[in-house]
């Protein structure tokens, strides 16, 4: 890899996925976990009131990247506030806002496939952001202080939250372009028994997945709670687990005694898009990277986030 800003990975992003194995610092009958709310605070208000319809035992994690286009004051803080009513790891955003890595950027360890424009302008957004969050020493403080992973105790079974994947805070080895190969699944299906655990769920690498493995285990990437994750699909979406399966799920599959699901997060597209532009305006480099996506979702179908064990196996 690279040492670019933008495509490097701090040493200090790094660990062993055994540190995983011997830790449980939650549990619940059903876990929802939001990554890559990006800012947007019209998809946490309306990921709030989804989870508060949940019955019994449960939590919600955030697991890091909840900033990004929120350069407005009151924006930042709005989300701010509201994301640490519930657990959260930081992500690389938020790492790189408390504790700068010289050299990082914007922390993202984007791989070869990502264009370098993209690199150049995600850059140049944290440095932007950098000067919003300076006006919330006390958030800051929070952030650094935010744990890179944690480990949750589901209906009995074993499930590692990462931002990245199991070796890195900002690891791409989750991500559905790398789980679209022979490579990338056999070194992910090495990690389910360094970690303990049955599985994994992340975000960073922006599109969703949901990969089975042998042994019913399961990696569970969510894309982003904060913008759309399919072609003409609005909303975000949340990964939620649990012990009993959620009728409001798109897809998903069960991982022993568990439901693995991919639930949509419908804000209120319009009012999000508003806000989107207010911040950053038409030419800006966020408006370049992601207004396509925000209006009219990425370039991926629904039907390719859903993956068998045995379909790209062979």
């Amino acid at each position: 890899m690279t040492s670019a800003p933008g495509r490097s990975c701090p040493l200090s992003y790094r660990y062993d996925p055994a540190s995983l194995s011997t830790r449980t610092d939650l549990r619940a009958e059903t876990l929802w976990v939001a990554g890559g709310l990006y800012g947007n605070r019209f998809a946490l208000e309306r990921l709030r009131e989804l989870y508060q319809a949940e019955r019994g035992s449960k939590a919600l994690v955030f697991n890091g990247d909840f900033h990004w286009f929120d350069v407005d004051e009151a924006e930042f803080g709005a989300v701010d506030e509201g994301v640490h009513h519930y657990v959260a790891t930081r992500g690389n955003v938020e790492t790189e806002l408390a504790e700068p890595a010289a050299g990082a950027g914007c922390g993202c360890g984007y791989p070869e496939f990502v264009d370098q424009g993209t690199v150049d302008r995600s850059n140049r957004i944290i440095e932007r952001l950098r000067a919003t969050a300076r006006a919330f020493p006390g958030s800051l403080q929070r952030l650094a202080r935010a744990p890179m992973h944690l480990v949750a105790e589901v209906g009995g079974e074993r499930v590692a939250i990462v931002h990245g994947d199991a070796e890195s805070l900002a690891g791409w080895g989750f991500s559905q372009e790398r789980l679209a190969g022979p490579e990338g699944l056999a070194a992910a299906a090495g990690y389910f028994d360094a970690a303990a655990a049955r599985i994994f769920a992340s975000s960073h690498s922006c599109l969703p997945v949901i990969q089975s493995f042998a042994g019913e285990r399961v990696i569970a990437n969510n894309g982003s709670a904060g913008m759309p994750n399919f072609r003409g699909v609005p909303g975000g979406l949340a990964t939620r687990i649990s012990v009993t399966p959620s009728p409001r799920a798109l897809y998903g599959v069960r991982a022993g005694a568990l439901y693995v699901e991919a639930v949509p997060i419908d804000y209120d597209a319009m009012a999000w898009q508003r806000s989107f532009l207010r911040q950053w305006p038409a030419g800006s480099d966020a408006w370049r990277s992601y207004h396509g996506r925000i209006v009219d979702g990425p370039n991926y179908r629904l039907e390719q986030a859903l993956r068998s064990a045995t379909a790209l196996a062979a």
